[in-house]
């Protein structure tokens, strides 16, 4: 028995038994794009969402409780809102996992099982603990980063956000917003390039976390350009879905995510298989 073979020429199986023994190669070959890719992903993706509405709902509005959830118990602590909130996009590749599934599965040719795509982690549980651990990691460092950015510039007290954004809206705190920025763009810069497809790689093939996060390294590294214009737009719908106190992101986050596991496609050879 063979394993399906989507379109895109990457071999799919059916179980996550069946990927244990799937062929692997020693280190994924990674390919070159052109600036223009990630436009060609996120219309993948739209295309996923319409034709899996239910599970990509599901997680959007998943994503949008969880920003409103922050937004009212954090109200008396904007700092620490702010911290967490920027922090969405430092943890968000590893909180898109049951998306990259859902994709997977419309790729395959499979039925859309909500319940396994929520399971998805399962399929390689060590090195997606690993990696989990490691963003943790980072995220407390960022939170931390961001704390301190504020007390420099408030050392009295943080205004509301309300009133920050007011005064930054009329030509005030400009040096604090651009260090804040500053500083959490070389954050996200690093996460990026080590978590760019290093979820769906492990995912798919089972790949450990070290040479998953190697190969996104290596997939950043000679994509530089488009996978910048690429953290672009995913920055740009992220804050739309901020903007709209969290309602876009039921339709942002999902749309990214599957869009991400286009990304992944693009990025990386298929596996050679050899049917007997």
């Amino acid at each position: 028995m063979t394993p399906s073979t989507p379109a895109s020429g990457e071999p799919t199986e059916t179980t996550g038994a069946a990927r244990t023994d799937a062929p692997r190669a020693p280190f994924p070959v990674v390919r070159e794009i052109g600036f223009g890719a990630p436009l060609r992903w996120l219309a993948l993706g739209a295309r996923d969402f319409r034709e899996r509405p239910v599970p990509c709902l599901f997680y959007g509005t998943c994503f949008a409780a969880m920003g409103w959830l922050l937004a009212a118990l954090l109200r008396p602590a904007p700092g620490t809102m702010m911290a967490l909130t920027a922090g969405f996009l430092l943890v968000g590749p590893f909180m898109a996992m049951g998306l990259y599934e859902v994709a997977r599965r419309r790729e395959a040719g499979l039925p859309c099982d909500l319940l396994a795509s929520t399971l998805v982690w399962r399929r390689n549980l060590t090195n997606v603990a690993i990696l989990g651990i490691g963003l943790e990691i980072v995220m407390a460092l960022w939170a931390r980063s961001s704390m301190m950015v504020i007390a420099i510039f408030f050392p009295r007290s943080m205004p509301s956000v309300a009133v920050l954004l007011d005064e930054i809206a009329r030509g005030q705190e400009i040096g604090f917003l651009a260090t804040w920025l500053g500083v959490g763009a070389l954050f996200a810069t690093l996460v990026f390039a080590f978590t760019a497809i290093a979820i769906p790689l492990m995912l798919d093939r089972g790949t450990d976390a070290i040479t998953a996060m190697l190969a996104s390294v290596v997939a950043f590294g000679r994509n530089v350009v488009p996978l910048l214009f690429w953290a672009a737009l995913i920055v740009a719908l992220t804050v739309l879905g901020f903007a709209t106190f969290f309602v876009g992101l039921i339709v942002t986050v999902p749309w990214v995510g599957l869009a991400t596991w286009h990304a992944y496609r693009a990025l990386v050879e298929p596996v050679a298989t050899t049917v007997a």
